[in-house]
């Protein structure tokens, strides 16, 4: 058994089918209920490590084999002199095989099961969610939904078994109106993709893994958790020089919002881009930046000869309001690697000829990121922004096929996807980079960092400097330990090492 975050290295993640798949496989190859038997005991377990002194402990079990893994769990704690009350929400004559045995043996053994709500239910010292499990895809609804309820009004711990209630599995988002909020979450036999984005991050707490002695091919999995390995920098060598580590161009700042390509551009200078130009929209902005003196302003950069363009990553859009539209057509047909944030997605959203421009870069030898949040993913998609959060992974995945890109989908669990590849989920940050200009920050430290990646233009290159950004990008909000964090500030701790 571990505990999956932070992720040292990087881990496979598996949905619905995927999960089951496993299961089965494992089954035909145990005996009779073993799997569960092994499930029960790794909740047990972990029930007794993060509550060790609890006493009275409440399991809500459920129809299914979530409510077997529950059910097991009971069985083990009660022989371990717990005071133990099984709520089961199920008609026991339809129950699952598996877990019709774990509901004898718990009988056989004198635990306390119940079918109504106890009056006694808010006096837990630790609470079970085995209500629901992977295969869920409704909302909750009657007892369930009112179980649900009680769960989150308790003043003790909620552990959840394999997915919180009311979570799906494979995306992460909210069945319904009801989902369990758990302080810990054990996922068995599978890590599960939405434990780590949209709101699993939210529900699931602290999120502990055990593959109940079943090794898993990770050659089939639907996604994969990044790691740590991936994101720490090459050292630099001492004969290099600043020609070495290579030129950014920022292309934003119109009128009014100024602060937005300067933070872009202050994150991909202490990212260690060997130089960094700064082309400002707005024609009667600032010269120079008495804070970062070092960045180079040049008017009209975007304008320069096609060799400096192809030669040099771009950072486009960062505050770009309506002005950016002019520089696009230009960048995208010429930039050789181009990275492209907010307004540019914005524009590109509403107009086909630079839709066709941006899919025919690809073909072409350029290489291209985009990093929308989920509004600007909709309207590149040209679909409500709840349709994107609904399912992350799928809108990554088919934004990258229709650009041919590498795409980063900003948000909780931020989703990294390129075409003919499994897609990432970032573990790393939290609510503290929700604030302006974080965006801007990660823009610009993605740039500085591919401008340091001589070669870095096949596609697994670009989705691993992708992936090293936005790990860095939230390690840091991790480590800053604060509820709010703005992005200047946030620039010098990525600095740090991660």
């Amino acid at each position: 058994m571990q505990r999956v975050l932070p992720p040292a290295r990087s881990l496979p993640l598996f949905g619905t089918q995927g999960t089951r798949d496993i299961e089965q496989q494992a089954s035909a190859a145990l005996p009779p209920h073993a799997l569960m038997r092994r499930a029960g005991l790794a909740v047990a377990r972990l029930s007794l490590a993060i509550a060790p002194h609890a006493h009275r402990i409440r399991i809500c079990a459920g129809p299914g084999n979530n409510g077997g893994d529950g059910l097991e769990a009971a069985l083990h704690l009660h022989s371990a002199g717990k005071s133990v009350t099984v709520m089961l929400l199920a008609d026991t004559s339809r129950m699952p095989g598996d877990a019709r045995d774990a509901l004898t043996r718990a009988q056989a053994a004198g635990v306390r099961i119940e079918q109504a709500a106890a009056d006694d239910a808010a006096s837990a010292d630790l609470a079970i969610d085995a209500l629901l499990g992977v295969g869920s895809n409704r909302a909750p609804e009657g007892a369930l939904a009112a179980c649900i309820d009680e769960l989150n009004a308790q003043r003790c711990p909620v552990l959840a078994v394999d997915i919180p209630s009311g979570l799906h599995a494979g995306t992460g988002a909210l069945l319904g109106q009801q989902a369990v909020r758990a302080q810990h979450t054990l996922a068995l036999l599978s890590l599960k993709p939405g434990l780590f984005t949209a709101s699993g991050r939210s529900h699931a707490g602290t999120v502990w893994f055990d593959d109940l002695g079943v090794e898993a091919a990770a050659g089939d999995a639907d996604a994969w958790l990044a790691g740590a390995d991936g994101a720490s920098r090459r050292e630099r060598t001492h004969e290099q020089h600043k020609g070495s580590f290579g030129d950014v161009a920022i292309i934003g700042g119109a009128r009014g919002m100024t602060g937005a390509a300067l933070l872009a551009a202050r994150a991909a200078l202490a990212c260690g881009a060997g130089r960094v130009y700064v082309s400002l929209l707005d024609e009667n902005g600032m010269a120079h930046d008495p804070a970062r003196p070092e960045l180079m302003f040049r008017p009209s950069w975007w304008k320069t000869n096609e060799s400096t363009l192809s030669a040099t990553t771009v950072v486009c859009g960062c505050g770009g309001g309506a002005a950016v539209r002019e520089a696009l057509p230009r960048l995208l047909s010429v930039a050789g690697r181009l990275v492209l944030d907010a307004d540019a997605l914005n524009a590109i959203a509403t107009d086909t000829t630079l839709q066709s421009l941006l899919q025919a870069r690809a073909a072409r030898a350029r290489s291209t990121v985009l990093t929308p949040h989920p509004l600007e993913a909709a309207r590149l998609l040209g679909v409500p922004t709840p349709e994107v959060q609904a399912d992350r992974l799928t809108a990554a995945r088919t934004l990258s096929a229709r650009f041919d890109c590498v795409v980063l989908l900003k948000g909780s669990g931020t989703v990294i996807a390129a075409p003919g590849h499994v897609p990432r989920i970032n573990p790393t940050g939290n609510a503290a980079l929700a604030t302006a200009g974080t965006g801007d920050v990660l823009a610009g430290w993605l740039g500085g960092l591919w401008a340091q990646e001589a070669g870095a233009d096949e596609i697994e290159q670009v989705l691993r400097v992708v992936c090293a950004a936005s790990y860095s990008h939230g390690a840091a909000a991790d480590a800053a330990g604060a509820p709010v964090l703005l992005a200047a500030d946030l620039i010098g701790r990525m600095s740090r090492p991660v």
